[in-house]
C-alpha cells in the first residue's frame, strides 16, 4: 500500500485507465440527459453527450455523489489510510464544498481521519496534468506534507488557453450574451478564455482559427517557461483532429517533445461543447 492515498475526480479529464494504473481512487461528477442521471465515465461515454449537444440537446450536470464521497472517506479512515482529494475547481463546481462537508462529518466518527482536500482551481487536463504529478510523487514514496506542497505549486502555476467551436454553449452557461453568440455565430468569431483563481474568463476573441493557434503560440511563448521540457496537455471535445493539429503547431513553433491529448469528459464537455479545444501548460518550471 502507497503511504497516500489519492483521490480525484472526473473534472481532471483523464481516462478511467489512468485512476485503474495508479489506484487513485475515482469520483465521478454528474450528468444529466433526456430525463436520466449518468456518472461521468462510468455510466456515460463523453460521445453521447457531444452527438446529443449537435442534435439541439441541453445536458445538465451536478457535483459529485454525497454518498459516493460518504463511502470512500469512511473506508479510508476505517483502514487508517492517510489520503489527499485534489478537486476540480471549486469556483467551477461544488464537490470541493461538499468533499470538506463530508470529511467533516466522517472526522465525527473518526477523529484520527487524515484526508487533506486540495482546491485545485484548474480544470480539465490542467487539473489532469497535476493530478499525474501527485501520482508520481505518491509512488515515489514521498511524505505526505511535500506531496502537499508540491500539488499546491503546481495548481498554482497551470496555465489554461482554451476556444469553443460554438458561443452559443457558452450563452446558456452564462458566459457570454445572446447577442456575443449570435455576432460570434455569423463572423466566424472564435473566444479565446483562461482560468484565473479557478475562473473563467474571456481573454480575447479573433477571427478564424488560423489566427486563434498563432495568438495560442504567442501567449505560450510568453506565458510558459521551459515549455520543451514539461508535457503539454491538450484536451477537445470530440475533435481529435484539431487538437492534433495544435500539437502539431506548438511542436514546430516551440519545439515541444511531450504531450498528453484527451477527450473532455461529459461533465465540462456539458458547458464547452463539441469542437471544444484546450492547453495546458507551467507558467514556472519547478
Amino acid at each position: 500500500m502507497n503511504n497516500v492515498k489519492l483521490i480525484a475526480d472526473s473534472g481532471s479529464d483523464l481516462p478511467l485507465d489512468f485512476f485503474h494504473e495508479h489506484s487513485i481512487t475515482f469520483i465521478p461528477l454528474r450528468v444529466h440527459l433526456d430525463g436520466e442521471e449518468y456518472e461521468d465515465l462510468v455510466t456515460i461515454d463523453p460521445k453521447v453527450i457531444y452527438d446529443g449537444m449537435r442534435k439541439g440537446k441541453v445536458p445538465k450536470t451536478s457535483q459529485a455523489s454525497p454518498d459516493q464521497l460518504k463511502k470512500e472517506f469512511t473506508k479510508l479512515a476505517e483502514d487508517e489510510q492517510p489520503a489527499i482529494y485534489i478537486t476540480f475547481s471549486s469556483q467551477l463546481s461544488g464537490t470541493y464544498q461538499l468533499a470538506c462537508m463530508i470529511r467533516d462529518q466522517v472526522l465525527e466518527e473518526y477523529p484520527d481521519f487524515d484526508l487533506t482536500i486540495i482546491d485545485s482551481k484548474c480544470a480539465s487536463l490542467g487539473y489532469g496534468l497535476v493530478v499525474m504529478k501527485v501520482a508520481e510523487l505518491i509512488e515515489a514514496g514521498l511524505p505526505k506534507d511535500v506531496i502537499i506542497e508540491e500539488a499546491q505549486w503546481y495548481s498554482r502555476h497551470m496555465e489554461h488557453l482554451f476556444t469553443v467551436d460554438n458561443l452559443e454553449y457558452l450563452y446558456r452557461g452564462g458566459r457570454v450574451s445572446k447577442a456575443t453568440a449570435f455576432v460570434g455565430g455569423l463572423l466566424n468569431i472564435k473566444p479565446l478564455l483562461n482560468v484565473e483563481d479557478g475562473k473563467l474568463v474571456p481573454l480575447e476573441k479573433h477571427r478564424g482559427r488560423k489566427k486563434l493557434f498563432n495568438r495560442i503560440i504567442e501567449l505560450m511563448k510568453e506565458r510558459g517557461d521551459d515549455l520543451q521540457n514539461q508535457t503539454i496537455a491538450i484536451s477537445h471535445g470530440d475533435d481529435e483532429q484539431s487538437a492534433l493539429e495544435l500539437k502539431e503547431l506548438v511542436e514546430e513553433k516551440l519545439g515541444c517533445k511531450n504531450f498528453y491529448i484527451n477527450m473532455i469528459g461529459s461533465a465540462i464537455g456539458s458547458h464547452s461543447g463539441p469542437g471544444t479545444l484546450a492547453i495546458f501548460f507551467l507558467n514556472q518550471k519547478k
